[in-house]
């Protein structure tokens, strides 16, 4: 394929994209040379292990283009010579009548500057996410004369038009996706054979198998997600005040409603039985994950098409013998079977949530078998140096 890849991410580090980070970083131990590109800078306070082990240098765009005037428009000066520089141009109008924002604005400044900037000994340029950094890379590829791929993974899919989509996927070489559910749904919108499932599959090496289950005296559910929306944590705690038996619960990630449902919770009486953890690094995840005896999560659909995929946090509950309870949402059911590695309810019924949680605390028996079977299942199933042969090949290296 090339020398070496470029690879235009949202945002680096990032505690809540663990599996672009895993993946990054076995990608580089096949012998894939990387280059990161990112549009923003990091936020989080701390970084996963895997985050100190990548090799690949990072450069960061202009997140802002009035922070940087002088570099954009050495960039554009740049851009001017270059072959792809009238078709960008036309191109980018068309999208800007239909989408017509400052993002917009701020995707081709950045492609100026990727454009400008970017490595001469890269060949080929792949995006993770179909929105935002797929048009600044699509742009870019275009001035350069390069071609681009995409993965693809969950708000950026159902929160983008279908204009948008496809004629994103007609332009580039190829397109991954991490669920069937995903696939399916980009796989209408594309030519054919053009987008494939992998899913990412877990790092194991860094979630060994556990020792013995928690031996808690009060029973502690945990969930791990970013207060937003989609996770649907305000149903989660609405079930939490339905049980009527003991139990802790812990909440780890960070996002903009943890002072609501620190709110609601204290309105509906939970505040003394729930630890807020915020953000956390994979080790402290790990931990949790290793103290607790049940993981739930309540994903839902959000009005603007808003969803997960198959959130990589219940395949990390599971590696570690959990039971798990979460919403029969996207592609969760492509991993939970319901009855037998797990327990699924319709979204925006805490009632439902409630009822399956309480017979897991209930019957530790019962729960001790999803835990295992659940295992099982990621073990042999999502194990990443099996999922990851595929997206190798991809990039013309073996698959192992």
């Amino acid at each position: 394929m090339g020398d070496r890849i470029g690879f235009v991410l949202k945002g680096y580090p990032r505690l809540s994209e663990t599996f672009i980070a895993q993946e990054i970083r076995a990608l580089e131990q096949r012998g894939l040379p990387i280059t990161l590109y990112s549009l923003r800078h990091p936020t989080d306070t701390s970084v996963h292990p895997v985050h100190r082990e990548i090799e690949a240098p990072v450069h960061y765009l202009p997140e802002y283009l009035k922070d940087e005037p002088d570099r954009v428009k050495a960039a554009i000066a740049a851009c001017r010579s270059m072959s792809g520089y009238g078709d960008l141009l036309a191109l980018w109008e068309r999208d800007f009548a239909r989408d017509a924002t400052t993002n917009r604005v701020r995707r081709l400044g950045q492609a100026f500057v990727l454009a400008a900037e970017l490595d001469p000994a890269i060949t080929w340029l792949h995006a993770h996410f179909l929105h935002t950094p797929a048009s600044v890379t699509r742009y870019a590829a275009m001035l350069r004369g390069l071609p681009w791929s995409v993965s693809a993974h969950a708000k950026d899919i159902w929160t983008s038009p279908d204009w948008e989509k496809r004629e994103k996927l007609e332009d580039c070489a190829w397109a991954v996706t991490c669920t069937r559910a995903n696939a399916e749904h980009l796989a209408s919108l594309a030519p054919a054979d053009r987008v494939e499932c992998v899913y990412h599959g877990l790092d194991l090496s860094r979630f060994p198998v556990p020792g013995a289950n928690a031996a808690n005296d009060v029973p502690v559910i945990v969930s791990v997600g970013r207060a937003v929306p989609k996770k649907g944590y305000d149903d989660l705690l609405a079930a939490l005040a339905l049980i009527e038996r003991p139990f802790r619960f812990i909440h780890i990630g960070g996002g903009g409603l943890v002072d609501d449902l620190k709110t609601q919770a204290a309105e509906l009486g939970l505040a003394d039985r729930i630890e807020w953890r915020g953000a956390q690094p994979q080790e402290a995840v790990l931990q949790a994950y290793r103290e607790a005896d049940i993981f739930a999560l309540a994903s839902r659909i959000t009005d603007d098409g808003d969803r997960d995929g198959l959130p990589n946090v219940i395949v990390e509950a599971q590696s570690q013998r959990l039971p798990v309870v979460a919403t029969a949402v996207s592609a969760i059911p492509e991993l939970i079977r319901d009855g037998e590695t797990g327990l699924l309810v319709p979204p925006k019924d805490p009632t439902a949530m409630a009822a399956v949680l309480t017979r897991l605390l209930d019957d530790p028996d019962l729960a001790r078998r999803m835990g295992a079977e659940g295992e099982i299942t990621v073990r042999r199933d999502f194990d990443l140096d099996a999922c990851i042969g595929r997206l190798a090949e991809r990039f013309g290296l073996q698959a192992a």
